[in-house]
């Protein structure tokens, strides 16, 4: 009989449920940011949108 290889094993640990909480709520607040910066981005408003215009820059981002 071998010796049993803990570093072998493919069995995943498993996650706490506060670990999955904090994933889902991360998740959750990127999703968030990407629908307010999407609406923001394609506003009628000069303001909001020369915002997210600046913003876009500020990243390096592509926009025009």
């Amino acid at each position: 009989m071998q010796p049993s290889n803990p570093s072998t094993t493919t069995e995943l640990p498993r996650t706490s449920s506060a670990t999955r909480s904090l994933l889902l709520q991360l998740a959750a607040g990127a999703a968030l940011g990407l629908v307010v910066l999407y609406g923001v981005a394609f506003a009628e408003s000069p303001l909001m949108h020369n915002a997210a215009h600046d913003v876009r820059h500020i990243t390096v981002k592509p926009c025009h």
